[in-house]
């Protein structure tokens, strides 16, 4: 071997010794100070509630301290982008969801981010799906016969919406093309409204986060008629009984709320590698199962690569449905 190929062959064996012996040393002193978890929404919502339970956890069980730091506007986009800029030293990390990584792409004329190109894939925390309800005293008991309303006179049914872009509007979109029916969609300015308005009567129909629906269903006050997820959610009393959109008919059908965590680019995969560790631990406790299933939630968990793969197949699903419904924000 000359002297040239075994010098660069001795160069690469150490470079890829010190590359190795970089990430334990990364993993080995990760955390040294503490960590911010931004939340792109204000406190009080559902996001907020998962990063604070998951930096409750993560603090008590691993002895971190994850400090979590609202940063609302532009329907997560600032959050988001504020991470994307950060420094890539998994010391400032996200809590992301379905509309700022999946929908907002397709909905807003300009991002400050390119969900798929400027985030570290830290790996998936929850999910929880929209529920279909309909006020207690409504003559429609299961789907199929909010579809046959529908199909016998088109937008006479009326669907209060939290907001256009939202993963409820979207649901109610699928819904309408997979069930060749035409709903009339209401935008409000927020679930309560939405909410009021159907305990009102003033709408017959609403695709609700289970947050919001769980209460009302729990009280008497409204009727499940199916949930959005593949499958039911049985670890909430008062949703076990509701079938899903998929075996009402129409297989296949999944719109949900997810959330991951994400950090800015070029965060070292062995410090990305010690946070999802720890998360996992964290979404497997009996005391975070319990807490997301008041939210009507389910952790979800799973490696980075897994993550970025959904994140992939959700921004591809939802970008599809906004085009062929010509989806816009007011």
């Amino acid at each position: 071997m000359h002297s040239s190929r075994r010098t660069f062959v001795a160069l690469a064996a150490l470079g890829a010794l010190a590359l190795t012996t970089t990430g334990v040393a990364a993993q080995a002193t990760f955390p040294a100070k503490p960590i911010k978890l931004v939340v792109p929404f204000p406190p009080g919502g559902g996001t907020d509630f998962v990063a604070r339970l998951l930096a409750e956890k993560l603090t008590s069980q691993s002895g971190w301290t994850v400090v979590v730091d609202n940063k609302p506007g532009a329907g997560g986009n600032i959050g988001l982008d504020a991470v994307a800029k950060a420094a890539p030293d998994g010391y400032t990390i996200g809590l992301g969801q379905t509309a700022n990584l999946a929908i907002n792409p397709w909905l807003y004329p300009k991002m400050p981010f390119d969900p798929l190109k400027d985030f570290a894939p830290i790996g998936a925390v929850s999910a929880q799906p929209v529920v279909l309800i309909v006020n207690a005293s409504s003559p429609h008991k299961t789907l199929a016969d909010v579809v046959a309303a529908a199909k016998a006179k088109p937008e006479s049914l009326r669907i209060g919406l939290a907001g256009n872009g939202t993963v409820g509007h979207l649901a109610g979109e699928m819904l309408e093309r997979r069930a060749d029916i035409r709903i009339l969609n209401v935008p409000y300015k927020g679930a309560g409204p939405a909410m009021t308005d159907l305990l009102g009567n003033q709408v017959e129909l609403n695709f609700a986060s289970t947050a919001a629906a769980i209460p009302q269903l729990t009280g008497g006050k409204v009727r499940g008629l199916a949930v959005s997820s593949s499958k039911r959610v049985t670890n909430v009393p008062s949703l076990a009984n509701v079938p899903t959109v998929a075996e009402s008919g129409y297989p296949g059908f999944d719109a949900i709320t997810w959330t991951g965590l994400v950090a800015p680019p070029g965060t070292p995969a062995a410090v990305v590698e010690r946070i999802n560790a720890e998360v996992q631990k964290v979404l497997q406790l009996p005391d975070t199962v319990h807490k997301l299933a008041l939210e009507g939630s389910v952790p979800t968990g799973g490696s980075p690569s897994h993550f970025a793969g959904y994140v992939r197949e959700e921004h591809k699903k939802w970008g599809t449905l906004i085009r062929e419904a010509n989806i816009r924000l007011d």
